[in-house]
């Protein structure tokens, strides 16, 4: 028997015994695609969320017209954030909110941690960050007179705690990190990082695009200062779905808010002369809430809470330790490279790997409906989503990228 057959066999036995395998039947499948490894980019959409926004649009904007606001629409951002970050972020509740995205709530919470430590000149970021996150920061640096403080990173890793601790210092104002590395899948210890970071008396700002939903974090244990996360990828928000921010409850009656608008005023029906904020989490928001775009990742946030988001992580290690065999077998001895942690403790729920070739092979899998997605400089990423993607999914995705190398 080859070793494709055995590989093949490995993952319908794992498909078999998986407890989280009905899950799969609650997505939208798409017509002609045959593996879909891209969840870390962008998730399928729940068939539940289908006939949500058909109701939503028929029964509630359709029906209650402008009463919407007053009944529910105003409350939806705060409501869903404490629904958010019981199921998956560690976080008590008046904490989270969903608004905006993911680039402006950096800017956001950027600058309002610049200002909360008035006299530090620096922020502290890696340069493998996402380019969102380093370029806001520089942004927000030309802006304030700040410096940048970089950390170097391993090209098959990520940031830790020992590398910040060279960097951090009497002039650290803000530290900005994500828990999931975008290319690499590095999982960083953000609560040992956060504690680096606070002894040398600055703040720290985490971004968890590529971690919420999929691997859990806890973010009032971590004492973490700062949070900003997407909702499209292991949220199943859809594309252009609004993010969501965390700001700990220690830090929101001095939260100075940069962007002031109307619905994070203390009363914004008062429609007063002169801003003031309101309290609590609110003050973080700006203006009107995108109702539609938040009701997908309600949806699925409320089957990350059925599942529960501990057996949620432990198929998606599954996942990539699969996946991670199946690379070594048949795509090693072709010259391909893992370009993520081997250790499961140091992943989150994709894995990169690399060869000169994966930029064309990328486009020749879209052709035939496999869809990873392709980073440069020479990297495929394998988005394994723990509630939709299967193990036999993936072995088809590595398999389609192994023919394509042998062309």
């Amino acid at each position: 028997m080859t070793e494709p057959d055995l590989l093949l066999i490995a993952a319908k036995e794992l498909d078999a015994a998986d407890p989280l395998a009905g899950f799969r039947d609650r997505f939208l499948e798409a017509a002609g695609v045959s593996s879909y490894l891209d969840g870390n980019s962008l998730g399928r959409p729940l068939r539940a969320t289908a006939e949500h926004l058909q109701d939503f649009v028929r029964e509630q904007w359709g029906g209650r017209l402008i009463r919407g606001w007053d009944e529910q629409w105003l409350d939806l951002p705060a409501r869903i954030g404490d629904e958010l970050g019981a199921t998956a972020l560690g976080a008590a509740a008046g904490q989270c909110i969903v608004a905006d995205s993911t680039t402006v709530l950096l800017y956001k919470l950027g600058r309002a941690a610049v200002a909360a430590r008035p006299g530090r000149t620096e922020i502290v970021l890696d340069a493998d960050n996402f380019p969102t996150d380093r370029y806001v920061m520089e942004g927000i640096a030309r802006e304030c007179g700040l410096t940048l403080r970089w950390v170097a990173t391993d090209y098959d890793g990520g940031v830790t705690a020992e590398a910040v601790a060279e960097a951090v210092g009497p002039k650290t104002a803000l530290a900005v990190f994500s828990h999931v590395a975008y290319r690499s899948g590095y999982l960083a210890d953000a609560g040992a990082i956060t504690a680096v970071v606070h002894a040398a008396g600055g703040l720290v700002l985490w971004d968890l695009c590529h971690s919420a939903g999929a691997v859990p974090a806890q973010l009032d244990a971590w004492n973490v200062d700062y949070a900003v996360g997407c909702s499209y990828k292991y949220l199943n928000g859809g594309p252009g779905a609004p993010a969501w921010a965390y700001v700990a409850s220690r830090h929101q009656a001095d939260f100075q808010q940069p962007i002031q608008g109307w619905l994070g005023s203390a009363d914004p029906f008062g429609m007063a002369q002169g801003y003031q904020p309101a309290a609590g989490i609110r003050r973080l928001v700006s203006g009107t809430p995108p109702v539609l775009g938040m009701l997908p990742m309600r949806d699925m946030i409320a089957l990350i809470a059925e599942a529960g988001i501990g057996a949620v992580r432990a198929k998606s290690v599954a996942l990539t330790e699969y996946a991670l065999t199946a690379v070594d077998a048949l795509l090693a001895p072709h010259g391909v490279v893992v370009a993520s942690p081997r250790d499961a403790a140091q992943r989150g729920s994709h894995i990169t790997i690399d060869h000169p070739a994966f930029k064309a092979v990328t486009a020749a899998l879209w052709e035939q409906g496999i869809i990873p997605d392709y980073r440069n400089p020479s990297g495929i990423r394998l988005g394994l989503s723990p509630l939709s993607t299967s193990f036999e999914e993936t072995f088809t995705g590595i398999s389609a990228v192994l023919a394509e190398l042998r062309r």
